[in-house]
Order: C-alpha cells, then sequence, then structure tokens
C-alpha cells in the first residue's frame, strides 16, 4: 500500500505557501488558493496562492524598480559572483530538504535525487557555473573597416525583467537553469512555477533570498496558466520570456510576446530516437534507453528516447532485455527506499497516455508490456505500468506525439540511411542517442540527425553544455554560453579618437 506522505509533509515543515514580491512574501490580493493535491496518493497536501494579474503586475514592477533603480544590474562582478556561490553553498547543505519538498510536488523518488542531473548538487553547480560567467561577458574591439581615427565596440548588458516559466517534472532543476543565468547577467526575474510543483521552488527562492539577493531582484508568483501564466507573459513591462513547458503553451507565449517584441527562449520538448545497430552494446542500449521511459520521472522528461530504433537483426534482444528492465520498476511512495519511479503528475495526463496506448493498439503495434493503470493498493495514485510496443511504424501517434508517460515504441530499420530517416522524421528534435561499436559511425550519425544533443553510447546532462532543441523543440539554448547571452542585449559603441578627446 502506497504510505500516506501527509507524516513527510510535516517533517519538512510545510504548511502552505506564499509568493516572493518585491522582498516580501505575501497571499493573493483575493485570498484564493489552489490545493495541491499528490500524485501518488490522491491526498492534499498543501495549498499556495493563486496570482491574479493584479498581483502579478506588483510582481513585474518591483522587477522592474529593481532593475532601473536597484544596485543589482550595476553591482561589480565580484559581488554577483560572491551571492551566486552562496546560493549554491546553500542549495547543497539544504539539498535532501529541497528534494523532499520535490517529491511532495511531483512525487519523483527521493531515490532517484541521486541522479546527477536530477540531484540537489546538479542545481548547486548551475549557479556556480554561471558565476564563473559574470566577469567573462566581454564583447569585442573591432578595427575600422572603412579607415578612420575611431574603435568599434561591443557591450554585453542585462536583458532586463525576465518572465520565468517552469514545469512540474523538474522544478528545481530548471527554475535554477533560468534563474541562474539570468541573475548572473544582472537582470531581473519574475519566477511562476508550475501549479503541480510549487513548493520545492518557493523554498529555492528563500535560499537566493537568503544569500543576499537584493529585494525585487527574485519574485516569485504562483498559480495556474490562467490567470498568472497568462497575466505575466502579456506584461507590457516584461523584456524577455523563458519558458520550458508544452508546444502549445509555447505557441501562446510567442503570440504574446509579438505586442512588445519581447526576447523569448522556448524549450518545448521532444520526440527522441535512440538509434541501436547490431554492432552496440544491445543489453546496455535496452537498459538505458527504457530506463529514460520508465526510471524516476516515468518518461515525464522532455529528453526521454521514447522512440528505440533497433536494427533487425538484435530487435529480439532489445525487447527481452527493454522488458526485464520495465519489470524491474517499483511504484509507490516517493520517501519509499525501494521505490524507483513516479506515478504521472495528474489525472488528466493519465488519461492522455491511457488514451494514447489505446492508439497504439488500435494502429496495429504489438504490446509487449505493460498497457494498463495500476491497481490494487496503487490505485488511488496515476501509475501507468511500464509500456513497450514493437511492431511500430513511425507514422502512429504512439512514434510521433511525446506521450510524457512510460511508453517505449521500438521501431525496426535495416540500414543506416533508414535510421537517419526514421530519426529525422518528425516534428521534434531535442535529443537522441546513437549505439554502436563503430566511430566512424557515431560521428556520422551524430552529424546526420537533426537534434540539439546527440550522445554516443549514453546521454548525460552537463550544466555547461548548451541543451536545447531543433524545429518544434524550442528556440535557444539553455547551460553554458550559450544560456547567459540570452539574458544579454548586445550594444555597438562606436569611440572616435579625435583631438578633443585625447
Amino acid at each position: 500500500m502506497v504510505a500516506s506522505i501527509r507524516p513527510h509533509r510535516d517533517e519538512v515543515g510545510l504548511a502552505g505557501g506564499l509568493m516572493l514580491i518585491g522582498g516580501t512574501w505575501m497571499a493573493a490580493g483575493s485570498g484564493q488558493t489552489w490545493d495541491h493535491r499528490h500524485p501518488a496518493t490522491g491526498e492534499d497536501v498543501a495549498s499556495f496562492p493563486v496570482a491574479a494579474a493584479e498581483d502579478v503586475d506588483l510582481a513585474v514592477r518591483a522587477a522592474r524598480r529593481a532593475f532601473d533603480e536597484g544596485p543589482w544590474p550595476r553591482a561589480r562582478a565580484s559581488e554577483r559572483i560572491r551571492v551566486l556561490r552562496r546560493i549554491a553553498d546553500l542549495v547543497r547543505s539544504h539539498g535532501d530538504e529541497l528534494l523532499s519538498l520535490q517529491a511532495l510536488d511531483n512525487s519523483v523518488p527521493l531515490t532517484f535525487g541521486s541522479v546527477y542531473a536530477t540531484s540537489s548538487g546538479f542545481v548547486a553547480d548551475v549557479f556556480d557555473h554561471h558565476a564563473g560567467w559574470v566577469d567573462k561577458l566581454a564583447g569585442e574591439t573591432l578595427p575600422p573597416y572603412q579607415g578612420g581615427d575611431h574603435l568599434v565596440l561591443t557591450l554585453r548588458e542585462p536583458a532586463g525583467v525576465v518572465g520565468a516559466i517552469v514545469p512540474w517534472n523538474a522544478p528545481l532543476l530548471l527554475a535554477a537553469q533560468k534563474v541562474a543565468p539570468a541573475l548572473a547577467a544582472g537582470c531581473t526575474v519574475v519566477l511562476k512555477p508550475s501549479e503541480y510543483a510549487t513548493f520545492a521552488v518557493l523554498r529555492l527562492a528563500a535560499l537566493i533570498e537568503e544569500a543576499g539577493l537584493p529585494p525585487g531582484v527574485l519574485n516569485v508568483v504562483t498559480g495556474p496558466g490562467d490567470p498568472t501564466g497568462e497575466a505575466l507573459i502579456s506584461h507590457p513591462m516584461v523584456d524577455k520570456l523563458s519558458f520550458t513547458g508544452s508546444r502549445a503553451t509555447g505557441r501562446r507565449i510567442v503570440a504574446a510576446s509579438a505586442d512588445g517584441f519581447k526576447r523569448v527562449s522556448l524549450e518545448l520538448g521532444g520526440k527522441s530516437p535512440a538509434i541501436v545497430f547490431a554492432d552496440a552494446d544491445v543489453a546496455s542500449a535496452a537498459a538505458i534507453t527504457m530506463g529514460t521511459v520508465t526510471l524516476g520521472l516515468s518518461g515525464q522528461v522532455c529528453l526521454a528516447q521514447t522512440r528505440a530504433l533497433v536494427h533487425r537483426d538484435v530487435a529480439a534482444e532489445f525487447l527481452a532485455t527493454a522488458e526485464m528492465i520495465g519489470g524491474m520498476v517499483s511504484y509507490g511512495s516517493p520517501f519509499d527506499p525501494a521505490v524507483t519511479s513516479s506515478p504521472l503528475i495528474n489525472t488528466r495526463q493519465l488519461d492522455r497516455v491511457l488514451g494514447l496506448i489505446a492508439e497504439g493498439q488500435a494502429a496495429g503495434a504489438r504490446l509487449v508490456c505493460g498497457g494498463t493503470r495500476a491497481d490494487g493498493d496503487l490505485a488511488a495514485g496515476n501509475f501507468v505500468m511500464p509500456t513497450v510496443f514493437t511492431d511500430v511504424s513511425n507514422d502512429m501517434s504512439i512514434a510521433r506525439e511525446e506521450i510524457f508517460g512510460p511508453v517505449l515504441s521500438v521501431i525496426p530499420f535495416s540500414d543506416e540511411d533508414e535510421a537517419v530517416r526514421i530519426a529525422n522524421d518528425t516534428e521534434y528534435g531535442l535529443a537522441a542517442t546513437v549505439w554502436t561499436g563503430d566511430l566512424k559511425r557515431a560521428v556520422r550519425l551524430a552529424r546526420a540527425i537533426r537534434a540539439g544533443t546527440v550522445g554516443i553510447n549514453g546521454y548525460q546532462l552537463e550544466p555547461h553544455a548548451a541543451f536545447g532543441g531543433y524545429r518544434q523543440s524550442g528556440l535557444g539554448r539553455e547551460g553554458g554560453r550559450p544560456a547567459i547571452e540570452s539574458y544579454t542585449e548586445l550594444k555597438t559603441v562606436l569611440l572616435p579618437f579625435t583631438d578633443e578627446m585625447m
């Protein structure tokens, strides 16, 4: 039986949330709240404010004042570095608390918190990495193109007020990926976490405030897309929007940004292929690919390798290992050390995943394992059994839609050209893996696949590496130098050498 999560709520002192606006923690002006229901048990955990347009306006204006009049955008590089590194230190020292709050948010198991890219240590590394860029945001000195006594200089300056919207699946990591480079660049931020994962982000904001950030530099508004998110993306005082989430919301953000020509960064998901050749370590390829779909967040990850393109000669071996990994999944309370995988985030997503599984069966794909909702003691939670399909063609909905659940589609191929064609036959282009013992083939495939990140015989996120996608997987990149530069404006300065200036 899945244990009640209420004792764990008490252990971390969770009594309800307040928003952070202009350095003050407050409720919504209307008093309206959202009750958060835990996806593993169906219990109401706690409540947090629903920010209306008036609350969002207060937050944006606080960020605007902090940018236009406050010290942060004009702070010395050494001061910004110290604050960002204090944030990293505080995140590390409160890592267990943050992961417990995240488990209360979205039910990701605490055991998964030890995985590097989802750990509190990785979140701290993101702040450390961007602290290192603060004193390196240099421009260029260009020689005169047409002659004359002058210099052409370029400067990197903070973009302004940032509206940052993060999803529920990795709230700590994705908040850090937006807030850290924005702060490092000298911007001010209004952050909106998902209504399905709010409490860990609120605690992270409190730690950032404790590190010495001036009031108004970071503000947090809570609530659903309507009204809270809509008010943020359409606010005229926001200079840049950074969003991770669905394509539908991404399109709405692009449309809303048009009136003020806001700068926009979007990470919108994927339908990533794992391409497995006959000369690969097939067992490792199957285990790791199936792991991205079933372990931890149960496939609710944008870079999950949900299309396994497998050479026909090794398809049977791949399927056997994938089915075995699916059988090792353990569901239950995220605080149970034996639990490996989370439920789906809500009943709406549960119904959607089960509907897509039914569509796959109706289209003729063969179900190898899973395909049903968990029953018995797990029936109160949003659990779907690990699911593998074979005999999948790339035109089926299970091969084209981002399912965001524990569902793997295995698609056979006969040669390298066919593998590349199938891999690129998608509206997405976020990530991919290539499994082969042939180095030349690995390099060819890495170049041929249209995806933002390609892993060879494995996959790992790094805080200093750019992450983002081609096509409808988004605009721009997070991580590394491209991320922090996206929170800056490039200014050209023309400096003449005249007698009066010498």
